[in-house]
């Protein structure tokens, strides 16, 4: 970027400052009407193909609105729950179920425990007498039928059971939408019920139902979101400034978009942000790859072929001391309830320069129904190439851990490449493997991104098979100490995660990708020898 962050814009207090050069584009936005558009809800936009799509997932230009009937009864039901002694909230879901309602949770330290996953450790650990006891437990499925959250959901109700809790309807909140199975269910058996707005895709719903109703039950102070969101909603299509049209010509600049948290009040937005570039813009054999980055210029942020952001709350955004190379091409800082709307109108306005239905998915069922296939049919019978001391090698021709780690690297070594990292793993438990995303950036200059399975699934998994076919794939695997039944399902939840990572090994084999995967049969010791390994490379 310039010695100087030239382009600032601040509304609805939110800035965007950048050097990166986007006047062109943002007066293409400005002069074709876009922002005015977009505002209106015109499904045209993104033209003819994308029309009927749009017409349908427009309503989070203003979902906060509607959101404002969700205070009163959220407000009561937190009451009743903290008279009964339930003060912890567990959450099932995924995607853009789960990731707002993270982000959240994270910024404003409520403790909410996640659950995007299918790892059967991950899971056991919240099922504990003492925690299950002060726990409700939110399930959010926009289409009510998915199938981690109906997982998750089934083993909450068995664990509350087994402590003798067996009148449990009272300890779960549904969030979905009208009509779905999931509403059926709330209904028949007298759990709570909050209908999610029907017209905003699950990446745009950060401040409908999805975001709001577990947050709020933690004790967010949601209405504040929802003003920020407001006050920034009045700066679209402004004449003066107008911060998100500045971020969406950013996001649409470059083949990827790195971003890190600038430590100013913002936590974890990256995640989010993650999930609504890669699913809305990674298609049509193009798209924005957004990789998130550990802290401000971890190994990876800069590149030729990206642009580097920071994110955070403070008024100004911008570093108050440190060289012009230790600066970032764009930063962007407000409010929480302010940063949902920027990035989402940021990111519609993006595929309108690209030339991207930003509101389709089509490659995100390919993964889930191999996964049903194999789930039905039995896992794939697959023997390791080899064996390295706690790791099992599939995908290369070497025996060993670093070997295979090098063929990998030089599969990265072309124009436009990234890798990937897929873990099937604990991301608590294990999360020390997640160094391996730095380490491998430091030794490529390649950008990296890093998925968690079966999260990255509904995240950048619509960018691996639809965006521009450059990636190279590791996944991780490991052996379960401890497995856990489903309830009224005849795989556990580790045959579930073994079928996930397999279906989405053949979505990427069938695309000819390089991929490799290594199998831990030692967790910890697999992880350190991965670790080990990668450090060891020149």
């Amino acid at each position: 970027m310039s010695d100087v962050m030239g382009k600032m814009e601040a509304a609805g207090g939110l800035a965007v400052t950048t050097g990166v050069d986007v006047n062109a584009a943002v007066e293409r936005l400005r002069s074709e009407g876009v922002p005015a558009k977009v505002a209106a809800k015109d499904a045209t936009l993104w033209g003819p193909e994308a029309e009927e799509e749009a017409a349908i997932r427009l309503g989070w230009v203003d979902t906060f609105v509607k959101s404002k009937e969700l205070l009163a009864p959220l407000a009561k039901l937190r009451a009743e729950l903290n008279e009964q002694g339930i003060d912890h909230i567990a959450l099932a879901g995924m995607g853009g179920s789960s990731l707002a309602p993270e982000v959240i949770s994270r910024t404003l330290d409520l403790g909410i425990s996640i659950l995007d996953t299918t790892d059967p450790g991950q899971i056991l650990a919240e099922l504990g007498e003492d925690s299950l006891r002060r726990t409700a437990v939110v399930v959010s499925s926009k289409s009510g039928s998915t199938v981690e959250t109906d997982s998750q959901r089934r083993a909450f109700e068995k664990a509350f059971e087994a402590i003798g809790i067996t009148e449990h309807a009272g300890r779960f909140v549904f969030v979905t939408d009208p009509g779905s199975a999931l509403e059926e269910l709330a209904t028949k058996q007298g759990s709570h019920l909050f209908l999610a707005d029907a017209t905003v895709g699950g990446r745009y719903s950060a401040l409908t139902a999805f975001g709001l109703v577990p947050t709020a039950l933690a004790g967010a102070d949601v209405a504040e979101l929802i003003e920020q969101a407001e006050a920034f909603a009045a700066t679209i299509g402004s004449e003066d400034d107008d911060p998100a049209v500045v971020l969406g010509a950013v996001i649409a600049a470059k083949p990827t978009i790195t971003i890190a948290d600038d430590g100013t009040g913002v936590v974890g937005l990256g995640d989010w942000a993650e999930q609504l570039i890669a699913e809305s813009l990674g298609k049509d054999g193009k798209g924005t790859l957004p990789v998130v980055l550990e802290g401000p210029a971890a190994a990876g942020a800069r590149g030729s072929d990206r642009v580097y952001a920071t994110v955070g709350g403070s008024s100004t955004g911008l570093p108050t001391s440190g060289s012009a190379l230790a600066m970032p091409d764009v930063v962007v800082n407000g409010p929480l309830g302010a940063q949902f709307l920027a990035w989402e109108l940021a990111t519609a306005y993006a595929g309108y320069l690209i030339g991207i239905d930003p509101f389709n998915q089509p490659n995100v069922t390919e993964s889930k129904n191999n996964t049903n296939r194999i789930l039905a049919d039995g896992l794939p019978d697959e023997r390791p190439h080899a064996v390295d001391g706690a790791v099992e090698i599939y995908g290369s021709h070497s025996t060993t851990v670093a070997g295979a780690l090098g063929e990998l690297l030089t599969d990265a070594d072309s124009e436009h490449a990234y890798i990937a990292v897929l873990a099937y793993l604990d991301r608590i438990d294990d999360a020390d493997v997640a160094k391996l995303r730095a380490e491998l950036a430091d030794r490529t200059g390649a950008p990296v991104t890093w998925g968690w399975g079966p999260r990255f699934l509904h995240s950048t998994g619509q960018f691996h098979k639809g965006g521009r076919q450059t990636g190279v794939f590791l996944q991780l695997t490991g052996e379960v100490e401890q497995d856990l039944e489903i309830p009224g399902r005849d795989y556990t939840f580790a045959g579930l995660q073994a079928a996930q990572a397999a279906g989405d090994r053949q979505a990427l084999e069938s695309r000819e990708r390089p991929l490799v995967r290594l199998h831990l049969t030692d967790r910890k010791r697999g992880v350190n020898q991965i670790l080990h390994a990668v450090r060891e490379l020149s």
